[in-house]
């Protein structure tokens, strides 16, 4: 796997019991404990340095800021939302996306709202029909034409990929009644394999407020513009699952590696001729809701395949361009061929690994037990507690404590991302700035690419795998000699 850069944006959903709302005269709202959240984090745990500037219309100063690590915590349309630091690494990659979950709960603890305030990673409101987003985001070369390479390799992949990323959900919303002919029903009944699939309804689209596509196509590479762009992903489901991260990012890094490759070898010859898909949008709601998990679609040369049979292609491409692989990207690869394997053989071999899969075998045996029917209630208001994300409350964690999942990374990892940058990014350097300015009590404006601080002295970071801290040591000891200091 090429060293690139990979960052997750998690968007999290709060939930406040309504008993004890009542019993315990709680006036908060949950767009309140997010903010509180935020704020302990930043003024009690001291992880970061909050925003003394507008970031945008709707970011005014304190509604965020970056923390320490590399990330960033802060709040978007009332809701608490996460941003990796930039990793080249897969593994610290999951690290960092689990180590905000572990300051969320401690948050929760210290404050005394543990008991009746609850945290979720996943997708869906079953009760607003309300859709949380998390974003992948990957460097990609800017000399790789991106409308004409790029996006018809990947769009495939990323329809036909939810069969091992997918989150899983009990029944269905109709967002096509928005935008389209409403040809999907909306009184889907049963399980399908993604939260994220129904709530897409494009391919392509720049402005994410205005439409939910597979891949945003809005040009903000964040760091040098002639070397990079950055792709952007609307399409992926939130897991909990290391394993289902590990399996959705090193998957989808490897094809564009075999992209790239593919263009210095080929040029503009188009990677996989003949994988158009019919009607991408109507396939990935149709994988999705496909109960009998045969997933066939169809393409515009007139085939029909499956969407295992469409990611072994994807499988067969990366061998083919990719012949240096290392320990990485061989884990990825072995793994990905594995999970297809078991795909086509029984669903149930993957529960210790897949979300969707983990949480479908947890229902039906609930549906069992209980007599149940998969229009029942109770069984949304399981599905929301897989995603909990307290480890003493949360089905997912329950599962994984007794051993019923596998895991990639440790709580060691975990721990150590919580205040301490990536070695391999530009984080590094950001958070050697951020904690030497905050030291010298000195005001700073901080963003992905650039720390402002001082009379308008700029440190820009526009390259992502520069880590000089010596360079941002002499920086800050100009900046000090400058103010006085």
């Amino acid at each position: 796997m090429s060293h690139r850069i990979m960052g997750i944006e998690t968007e999290f959903g709060c939930l406040i019991q309504s008993q004890a709302m009542q019993t315990q005269r709680i006036k908060v709202s949950p767009e309140g404990v997010a903010a509180n959240v935020r704020d302990y984090t930043f003024k009690i745990l001291e992880l970061g340095i909050p925003d003394l500037h507008y970031r945008d219309w709707g970011e005014p100063p304190g509604n965020g800021g970056f923390l320490f690590n590399g990330g960033r915590l802060y709040i978007d349309m009332g809701h608490l939302e996460y941003a990796t630091p930039e990793c080249a690494n897969l593994f610290d990659l999951i690290a960092y996306d689990k180590a905000i979950e572990h300051v969320i709960t401690a948050i929760l603890q210290d404050t005394g709202r543990s008991s009746h305030v609850a945290f979720y990673k996943n997708n869906i409101d079953h009760y607003t029909g309300a859709t949380f987003g998390c974003h992948e985001n990957f460097q990609a070369r800017r000399d790789v034409p991106f409308y004409r390479i790029v996006i018809p390799t990947l769009l495939p992949f990323f329809v036909t990929r939810q069969i091992f990323a997918g989150a899983g959900r009990v029944g269905g919303y109709d967002d096509i009644l928005e935008f389209g002919d409403g040809q999907y029903n909306v009184d889907f009944v049963g399980y399908q394999i993604s939260q994220r699939a129904d709530h897409i309804v494009t391919e392509i689209y720049e402005w994410i407020q205005f439409s939910r596509a597979i891949i945003n196509t809005r040009d903000e590479p964040l760091s040098d513009y002639t070397k990079y762009r950055r792709l952007h992903l609307l399409v992926g489901d939130t897991n909990m699952s290391e394993y289902a991260i590990a399996l959705k990012v090193g998957t989808t890094a490897l094809v564009l590696d075999a992209i790239e490759k593919h263009y210095d070898i080929y040029g503009e010859k188009l990677p996989m001729p003949n994988i158009d898909l019919l009607d991408p949008i109507a396939a990935i709601k149709h994988i999705s809701r496909d109960t009998t998990l045969e997933w066939y679609i169809e393409m515009q040369n007139g085939r029909v395949v499956t969407a295992i049979d469409l990611q072994r292609e994807y499988v067969n491409f990366v061998r083919e361009m990719i012949t240096d692989m290392n320990e990485t990207a061989e884990w990825v690869l072995t793994e990905w061929e594995s999970v297809l394997d078991d795909l086509e053989v029984d669903w149930t071999r993957l529960t210790t690994r897949i979300d969707w899969a983990a949480k479908k075998w947890f229902l039906e045996a609930l549906i069992e037990e209980e007599e149940l029917s998969w229009d029942d209630p109770w069984l949304k208001s399981i599905d929301l507690e897989y995603h909990n994300i307290d480890p003493n409350s949360g089905i997912f964690y329950a599962l994984q404590n007794e051993g019923c999942i596998r895991r990639v990374i440790t709580d060691q990892q975990i721990n150590h991302a919580i205040s301490n940058a990536p070695l391999d990014t530009r984080a590094r350097v950001r958070g050697y700035l951020m904690r030497n300015l905050k030291k010298h009590k000195m005001q700073c404006i901080v963003d992905w690419h650039h720390i402002y601080a001082g009379q308008t002295e700029c440190f820009e970071m526009k390259e992502p795998f520069d880590t000089s801290v010596p360079k941002a040591q002499r920086w800050i000891r100009s900046l000090r000699r400058r103010q006085g200091l």
